[in-house]
């Protein structure tokens, strides 16, 4: 009799001491200071100091490495995609492409904030917020001051602003030093193309790229499109004529067949010699600050070679 009223009690310890440890981990759960950040799929609660965080767009691992912060775990399509972002080697690791994230390895890292982006991650989101708090952000196929909107988020959702309000500033103050450089009467108008072996995608006045180079004076010649990045014919540039392209990407099947198309000899940036070749990278898939203050820097020099 008194061994079973001792096995009573002992378990009836245990059971108390497991319940007094559950309801310690859940107070200790429940009180982690959290954010709530909005975001293009609605509010998220992220916490305080999100110490592992996941990237799936190239804009948003430049942002946080603006702000100091390295991802544990990065998108990208080639080996050498994030040390061409960053210009630099750091330590991460691969979560799948971009177009295609691994949930599981993503999940195996177990992140504290997840950051998608709206064009390729909104129908995973749902996914997404069951391995970890995740904001969804615009970036791919968005406008320049969409992606810098999407860099004060991102900055607001790892508590980072100030270090923020300081890069912005340093950023304007690239800008404003460029657009001086930018001659007032010079009238031509660009366009910034992706030339695939298929087509040709053209980077409208409200890309991140178009909206740019407006931004500090330089116009872009295709305007009023339905969406920033538009695919186009060979016609379809005759008709809006650029006095200059930037090739992001120079195919040399398509090239070769315009350039033997005597449409492509009427486009005045092709009689003028002011085709130039720039990085595709750079120019249309980085998107964050440091690349932009480059594009700006290199459509000058390249417009003032004439």
């Amino acid at each position: 009799m008194r061994r079973k009223t001792w096995m009573t009690a002992l378990t009836l310890l245990v059971l108390s001491s497991l319940m007094l440890a559950a309801c310690s981990g859940q107070a200790e759960q429940t009180n982690e200071k959290t954010r709530t950040i909005t975001h293009e799929a609605g509010k998220t609660k992220v916490p305080e100091h999100p110490k592992k965080v996941v990237a799936l767009e190239y804009s948003f691992v430049d942002a946080l490495d603006e702000l100091g912060i390295t991802p544990v775990g990065i998108a990208q399509e080639n080996k050498t995609d994030v040390s061409g972002l960053l210009g630099k080697d750091i330590a991460f690791t691969e979560v799948g492409t971009r177009q295609q994230p691994n949930l599981e390895v993503i999940s195996s890292l177990q992140p504290d904030l997840i950051i998608g982006d709206f064009n390729r991650h909104k129908g995973i989101y749902k996914q997404l917020q069951k391995i970890a708090p995740t904001i969804i952000l615009k970036s791919r196929n968005a406008t320049y001051e969409e992606n810098i909107e999407s860099f004060k988020t991102i900055a607001e959702a790892v508590g980072k602003t100030k270090q923020m309000d300081d890069r912005l500033a340093l950023h304007e103050e690239r800008l404003n030093a460029a657009k001086k450089k930018v001659d007032p009467n010079d009238d031509r108008k660009v366009m910034v193309g992706v030339f695939r072996a298929d087509s040709l995608t053209a980077h409208g006045e409200t890309s991140f790229d178009g909206e740019l180079l407006e931004k500090i004076g330089i116009e872009n010649a295709v305007t009023k499109t339905a969406e920033p990045t538009v695919t186009i014919t060979l016609e379809q540039v005759v008709k809006w004529d650029p006095d200059v392209i930037f090739m992001a990407e120079a195919d040399p099947k398509l090239l070769k067949e315009w350039k033997n198309n005597p449409l492509w000899n009427q486009i005045t940036a092709v009689k003028n010699k002011e085709v130039y070749e720039v990085n595709r990278d750079l120019w249309t898939r980085y998107r964050g600050l440091d690349a932009a203050e480059q594009i700006v820097d290199e459509a000058i020099q390249l417009l003032q070679q004439k």
